[in-house]
């Protein structure tokens, strides 16, 4: 088979270590963008290379503040006007995606706004991975490609874990889905955690369906933000006679108390991938690349390949 020549890769400054890492593992550079900062907190970028008539991936994930979300946009934007050939956005973690339907009176649908914000600046394709919601990619007019972290967790629970001792949880009603998808891909026993909110980011009630004394429980989650669910929802099932505890997580966004969470939990490892960098390092949170993984599926975009080769739904 003929292949095209090398697609030129761009990111948007939060996202530069992930994407220098994409660009290394395809055996391409990352190519430059310059970014002039404003007093009033305005910015503007250009890039140094010629992108006319190329395959351009903008690597960008999209977590607060809101200023990486308007770069990336820009970025797009700047390929576009500069006559490039094919534009695809590549994003890690897809912010605002808890806000994916309307659940009460006068509220937007976030989700559904970023989408159309990201295919009005000029992306062809998106490529990201473990959305929030799997309905989001309907809020695409364009092609997306969804990455699943599974396709990395599988082999690392299998290395790591006797799976006969195992037990798979959800931390609430919402990630069964996924949850029970890792469950059958093991061959573990499924036990699901119900919580009750008393507002945003604070749990009223938490009930586990299911037995876990005795086992060695692993969590699967596609977002970590205040760590306040899965801490609580470990420190039950600890209670309720677990014998180990680890989490995986895809996205660890980990914004107010989480690192305290974290730490005085029951929670024994957090693995999570680097589709957001860490504020911080713990000595119980560790971090399994995504950047191969991304590389064979935008080898595989860029070559008119399956993607579903690449990638393993749990």
């Amino acid at each position: 088979m003929n292949y095209r020549p090398l697609p030129k890769f761009f990111s948007t400054r939060a996202s530069k270590s992930l994407a220098e890492s994409i660009a290394s593992a395809y055996g391409a550079e990352l190519s430059q963008v310059d970014v002039q900062q404003f007093k009033d907190g305005e910015f503007s970028i250009s890039a140094t290379d010629t992108v006319r008539g190329s395959h351009v991936f903008i690597i960008g994930s999209t977590f607060q503040p809101s200023d990486n979300l308007m770069e990336l946009l820009m970025l797009i934007d700047l390929m576009r006007r500069a006559s490039a050939g094919e534009i695809t956005v590549v994003v890690p973690y897809f912010g605002w995606a808890r806000q994916d339907r309307k659940d009460k009176a006068r509220v937007p649908i976030t989700a559904k706004l970023v989408a159309d914000l990201i295919t009005k600046a000029g992306a062809r394709r998106i490529v990201t991975m473990d959305l929030h919601a799997d309905q989001i990619q309907g809020f695409f007019e364009i092609p997306l490609d969804h990455v699943y972290a599974s396709t990395l967790y599988m082999d690392h629970v299998k290395k790591r874990f006797d799976v006969h001792r195992l037990c798979v949880v959800s931390p609430d009603a919402g990630g069964a889905k996924r949850a029970e998808g890792y469950a059958k891909a093991l061959g573990t026993d499924l036990v699901i955690c119900h919580k009750r909110r008393s507002r945003p980011n604070e749990i009223a009630e938490m009930r586990v369906f299911g037995d876990v004394s005795g086992k060695d429980v692993v969590i699967f989650d596609d977002i970590i933000d205040t760590a306040g669910t899965i801490a609580g929802a470990a420190d039950k099932l600890k209670a309720l006679g677990a014998d180990t505890i680890t989490v995986y997580v895809t996205h660890p966004v980990l914004s107010g108390d989480a690192y305290a969470n974290i730490d005085r939990s029951a929670i024994e490892k957090l693995w999570v991938t680097d589709s957001i960098p860490l504020k911080k390092s713990s000595p119980k949170i560790s971090v399994v690349s995504c950047s191969v993984l991304f590389s064979k599926v935008l080898r595989s975009v860029h070559n008119y390949e399956s993607v579903s080769d690449q990638n393993r739904l749990a």
